[in-house]
């Protein structure tokens, strides 16, 4: 739990400063903030499933991409990507909170991908141009996980709860909108997608689901929508591996494996 603990402890240290920049009053005046909201859930439903990611930096990969979000971004959408995760945490993973609002002018909807803790964190999403938020159950407890998803709700905001082991299920609230599991362990920063497969079962049928990280090929995808996940959440592959995101165009809709299931 060392990094993670280093993280969340220097989230807090982020957080503090921005307040210091914007109150919650003058962040629901932000023009963006005023937008309607895009669905998640709808866009994965009607697309090809697949959440991409940009980011920067990782403490697991180290450097990723110099390339520009804009450059970026545009590459992913014309290959045909449902929805982007932008990763907004400044220290770790290079990101920043005004990379939001770079995205929200390509007309999908974008998950702010952060370690959330405060419900400042929230406002500020929705306010810089973010549909969906992301939830992490092993850095919150169960009572912030729902109180959290809560307020986001209330912002129009759709949440993505994440999970990593069944130990943190009973995390998982039922008015999640999407329950993540994530392939990678946060202390060790191993990835295996055997993970989501052995976690699966525990998840109820009608839950809207997606696998997060590890995810290297589209044979990996499918095999994925056929188990009966709804989408995949990709940054480090997608942006290390050009053949892989033109490969990404011709993916049928997980609902076409549900249906074939």
């Amino acid at each position: 739990m060392k990094l993670l603990n280093e993280i969340i402890e220097k989230k807090r240290s982020e957080i503090i400063e921005s307040k210091r920049k914007y109150t919650i009053r003058e962040l629901v005046d932000f023009e963006l903030y005023q937008e309607e909201r895009r669905s998640l859930k709808k866009a994965l439903i009607k697309g090809t499933g697949i959440i991409a990611e940009y980011k920067r930096s990782s403490p697991s990969a180290g450097h990723i991409t110099s390339a520009g979000i804009d450059e970026v971004l545009g590459d992913y959408m014309s290959n045909n990507v449902s929805a982007l995760s932008i990763l907004t945490d400044q220290h770790f993973f290079k990101g920043q909170v005004e990379d939001l609002k770079a995205a929200r002018k390509y007309g999908v909807p974008i998950l702010r991908k952060d370690f959330i803790i405060d419900e400042f964190q929230l406002f500020e999403a929705k306010a810089f141009g973010a549909d969906a938020v992301l939830l992490i159950a092993e850095v919150l407890d169960s009572y912030h996980v729902k109180y959290l998803c809560q307020i986001a709700q209330s912002l129009n905001l759709e949440v993505l709860v994440e999970f990593h082991s069944e130990k943190e299920l009973f995390k998982v609230p039922s008015s999640a909108d999407i329950i993540g599991i994530n392939n990678r362990n946060l202390d060790t920063l191993e990835t295996s997608i055997e993970n989501c497969k052995t976690l699966l079962p525990y998840l109820p049928l009608n839950a809207f689901k997606i696998a997060e990280s590890g995810i290297k090929s589209l044979d990996e995808i499918e095999e994925l929508y056929e188990l009966g996940f709804n989408g995949c959440l990709i940054g480090e592959s997608l942006l290390k591996e050009p053949r892989f995101r033109t490969e990404i165009r011709s993916l049928k809709s997980p609902e076409n494996f549900a249906t074939c299931a």
